[in-house]
């Protein structure tokens, strides 16, 4: 059976979100672990999303790895790619989202590609080109502090048009509004003039799926999972997908721990709701560094908290902190620092019954699933906006919730173990 859509998603979060848009709107779909190879398998998949932890890697790491993804995906006969990156557009000057987007554009030979990250049931818009996060500019929002990928910029056209070799255009607003045909006509425009992207403004849900509709035979889509909302339907009425079916509930139990290694100011309200509830515990940058066994002091205090309790392990400091930390550090070496951590505290609670998990940070989700071994999911029910469980396919398996830092409520945490799975 070949695969209708293949994604590229550069990170772990990033992909779970993604396939979570999928499935909510009626696709079967098998999300993998890093490059597949001959022995992955994917069952009876209508979508398959790739999941790499490139969004920070060097930026030849990142293109190698996303052209491995597409060669895999085109052998089992992807009809659409869909190279999906965050909704906040996460990257630097530098890339890695235009080397990507060239490298892909490249190798497909596709003389044009939307770029649309708009995710507005998380409050990401694009109006005029300028990237909002709810009311504000991308600017102006808490990204313009993070660690990794500070967002100092709102303009899409912009912050691509510094990353990549292709001319950058614009679909405003009041085309998307006009209508498929509409946005169709000014690609074609946009095509004429040379232009190899093309930012589409997108500010509901009504929106993503009419450019979803206008860009049913494109062979490349870039963008968030929003932009994926209207693609199931062009598969379905070209006669390529059956019906929707519901996503399957999941079946692992055991203990349950959030491991947070996000820095970001939705994490940090959620870890601050949850200690009212629950036994946390703060990684210790500084210990790490120095060589003390931080994963068994962690371990030991993690078992001897109330079974019946979720427990809430964190890495996680705000903007102020993490400079410090970073001053003493380095800054790569401080986030890899928690990030191993967790995946090692992962492994080890994994060992002493824990069979429920949820994962706050990109970056964190792609070491706890690296380390855990994990080389493809299930998706299950959805959680919140972007943010379904997942579940391991062997058979004493693992749930796991990857979420994007930025993503929930406050009650994120203790809604994500109340609710069914």
């Amino acid at each position: 059976m070949a695969v209708l859509l293949g994604a590229i998603a550069d990170d772990f979060t990033g992909a779970t979100d993604l396939a979570n848009t999928l499935v909510q709107n009626g696709m079967r779909v098998a999300q993998v672990i890093g490059v597949p190879d001959a022995q992955t398998r994917i069952g009876q998949a209508d979508a398959v999303v790739i999941a790499l932890k490139s969004r920070t890697a060097p930026v030849a790491q990142a293109v190698s790895q996303s052209l491995s993804a597409l060669e895999w995906l085109q052998e089992r006969g992807a009809r659409q790619i869909l190279f999906k990156y965050c909704s906040t557009f996460d990257s630097t000057s530098k890339g890695n989202i235009g080397p990507v987007a060239d490298a892909l554009r490249a190798r497909i030979d596709s003389d044009f590609a939307l770029i649309c990250p708009a995710f507005p049931a998380n409050g990401r818009t694009i109006y005029q080109g300028h990237l909002f996060v709810g009311q504000h500019l991308l600017s102006d929002s808490p990204m313009k502090d993070h660690p990794l990928t500070p967002m100092r910029d709102a303009s899409l056209p912009r912050l691509m048009q510094a990353q990549s070799r292709a001319k950058v255009g614009l679909i405003p607003h009041e085309v998307v509004r006009a209508g498929a045909e509409g946005i169709a006509q000014r690609i074609e425009a946009l095509r004429a003039a040379g232009v190899g992207f093309g930012v589409a403004d997108a500010i509901s849900d009504d929106d993503l799926r009419v450019l979803g509709a206008a860009i049913a035979d494109h062979r490349l889509i870039t963008g968030g999972s929003g932009i994926a909302m209207g693609l199931p339907d062009n598969f379905r009425k070209a006669g390529l997908l059956g019906p929707a079916q519901p996503p399957v509930a999941t079946q692992a139990t055991g203990r349950a721990v959030v491991l947070a290694g996000s820095c970001s100011e939705a994490t940090r309200r959620q870890i601050a709701f949850a200690a009212q509830i629950w036994p946390i515990r703060k990684l210790d940058v500084d210990r790490i560094a120095a060589g003390h066994d931080v994963v068994a002091e962690t371990r030991d205090w993690v078992t001897a908290q109330p079974a019946h309790l979720p427990v809430l392990i964190h890495g996680s400091a705000d903007p102020k902190e993490v400079r410090q930390t970073q001053r003493r550090h380095g800054k790569a070496a401080a986030g890899e620092m928690v990030e191993r951590t967790l995946g090692e505290l992962a492994v080890a609670l994994r060992r002493q019954g824990f069979r429920r998990f949820v994962v706050a940070g990109g970056e964190t989700s792609g070491a706890v699933v690296s380390a855990l071994g994990i080389k493809a999911l299930r998706i299950g029910p959805e959680i919140a906006p972007g943010v379904p469980w997942t579940e391991t396919l062997e058979r004493d398996g693992l749930a796991l919730a990857l979420k994007s830092g930025n993503f929930g409520q406050d009650d994120f945490f203790s809604r994500a173990f109340s609710q069914g799975r």
